[in-house]
């Protein structure tokens, strides 16, 4: 051990110098590593809402979007198969919606916000395969229901709102996806009426 004094001044110049450039040095790591922890840009890009153009859609007709890498529909009804809704409560496992599959606004028997244009996730809620949409041919499957979504990997069936029909595999209506109206020709999906 060295008798010779303690410069004091240099203890703490070096003590604090010692301390910037190990902080500036932790926060050069620290940087790219937090950065790394954001979605990249083809991940926001698949997360984010999707404009769909309804002007188009004819009566009867379906379109296919992709939204989250998830399908969604979007179904122009007719008048006649609108008037059907309600006649199929009774053949129906959750008829008002009351499990939680859609927003609040879409919370109806038609589970839309117009009534005319039905969206949906199109997955079966059983086990994730993707239902078949039968415009005219129901029928044959569901005696006196005319239209309606069709999920042939487990015998699924579907009324035009997304509801499902008692005695199949999928536990669950369909997902009503959040969405919300621009204007009378165009949704956008993903994001909640009224937001911005």
């Amino acid at each position: 051990m060295s008798n010779a004094p303690v410069d004091t001044g240099r203890r703490r110049f070096l003590t604090a110098a010692t301390a910037v450039v190990g902080g500036a040095g932790a926060a050069a790591v620290a940087v790219p590593f937090i950065k790394s922890w954001n979605p990249s840009a083809k991940a926001k890009a698949a997360g984010a809402p999707v404009e769909v153009n309804i002007n188009k859609v004819e009566p009867g007709q379906l379109i296919r979007v992709e939204w989250r890498g998830k399908p969604v529909w979007v179904v122009r009804r007719t008048e006649t198969v609108l008037n059907e809704l309600e006649k199929l409560d009774g053949q129906l496992r959750d008829p008002a919606s009351q499990e939680e599959q859609q927003p609040d606004y879409a919370k109806n028997p038609a589970r839309s916000i117009k009534p005319e244009f039905f969206i949906a996730v199109g997955i079966c809620t059983h086990l994730g395969c993707s239902p078949t949409y039968l415009p005219d041919s129901f029928g044959e499957q569901v005696e006196g229901v005319t239209a309606g979504f069709f999920c042939p990997c487990h015998g699924s069936k579907f009324d035009m709102a997304g509801r499902v029909f008692q005695g199949v595999p999928a536990p669950l209506n369909l997902v009503i996806p959040p969405h919300q109206y621009l204007d009378d020709n165009t949704v956008l999906i993903g994001v909640d009426k009224g937001e911005a």
